[in-house]
């Protein structure tokens, strides 16, 4: 009896995320054992719709994913919080395309493949704005990553808007960067979001969540090169390119994701109408939310406030 009255154990908080270089500090605190695993839970997706997907069935408290994304789904109806500032892509999300195709201008009638609910369509809303195109001067292809590289190979699509590691194989296979987010400075960046009930009813968990990013991101800063030959396992990228490939990422720590989320000038809000501007002009989002709506800093606080922390 007194068995059967026992209290079942709380799952730990399930966070999500696809496979790119800006989230591997979290796979690395993870692989590690920086975590405590029966308060956090990292999970590895094939794709940011497969992300997204798990946070609409329930499967995901929490996610890391990009700041235009986050717009995208607050809109759709999802309840969730940004409660950090995770890394600013600069170089690392990349549209790649056949070898006869040289400028993002020579795109006009082609095939281009992007997963359009995720964060390729704000680089290939870019992309063309760069140009002088818009998306009825080409013919988008929504597909996931996972099926790139067979895309361009078969001929179906000219060129395919990725991002490190996923981009490896489709450079190897002779396919030629022609744009990337070095030419949008400050707008690829990535968040990590709660769902606000999680947030509230949680927070001992979402503090976890945050020691696990600082230590995993500590890890990495310490020996780069190893790290990056542990995560460059499973992909086509050598330890010596996975380093290089963090050179197009800046990472960011908690002081400076508060720092960036607070103040009488919040840094990030100006790119988060610059990224909700561009979604809304092609129709991806109907409404630019309010970025003191989207941000709880509660648990920065608490993990930035506590002894020992600087």
């Amino acid at each position: 009896m007194l068995a059967g009255c026992a209290e079942v154990p709380q799952a730990p908080l399930a966070v999500g995320m696809n496979a790119w270089v800006g989230f591997d500090p979290l796979v690395l605190a993870r692989d590690r054992g920086l975590v405590d695993p029966d308060q956090v839970k990292v999970v590895e997706l094939a794709s940011g719709t497969e992300v997204q997907r798990a946070l609409n069935n329930g499967l995901l408290d929490a996610a890391a994913i990009t700041l235009d994304e986050t717009l995208r789904l607050v809109d759709a109806g999802f309840d969730l919080r940004i409660v950090a500032l995770l890394a600013a892509s600069h170089g690392a999300d990349v549209v790649v395309a056949r070898p006869d195709i040289r400028s993002p201008r020579d795109l006009r009638g082609e095939f281009v493949a992007v997963e359009d609910s995720s964060g390729g369509a704000l680089m290939l809303q870019r992309l063309l704005g760069k140009t002088g195109l818009t998306r009825g001067d080409i013919r988008v292809v929504n597909l996931e990553v996972g099926g790139h590289l067979d895309a361009l190979r078969d001929g179906r699509v000219a060129a395919a808007v990725s991002y490190t590691p996923v981009s490896a194989p489709l450079i190897a296979a002779g396919f030629l960067p022609i744009f990337s987010s070095r030419g949008i400075p400050g707008e690829v960046i990535d968040v990590l979001v709660v769902r606000t009930e999680v947030l509230r009813e949680r927070p001992e968990a979402v503090d976890e969540l945050l020691r696990a990013w600082d230590r995993g991101l500590q890890a990495l800063r310490a020996d780069t090169t190893r790290a990056a030959s542990t995560l460059s396992r499973g992909t086509e990228l050598s330890t010596i390119d996975y380093v290089g490939a963090f050179k197009d990422v800046e990472f960011m720590g908690l002081q400076t994701s508060l720092r960036q989320l607070t103040g009488p000038s919040v840094e990030v809000d100006a790119k988060a109408r610059a990224v909700g501007g561009a979604l809304m002009d092609v129709g991806l989002l109907r409404r630019m939310p309010l970025l003191v709506e989207l941000v709880d800093t509660s648990a920065l606080k608490r993990v930035l406030g506590a002894p020992g922390h600087s």
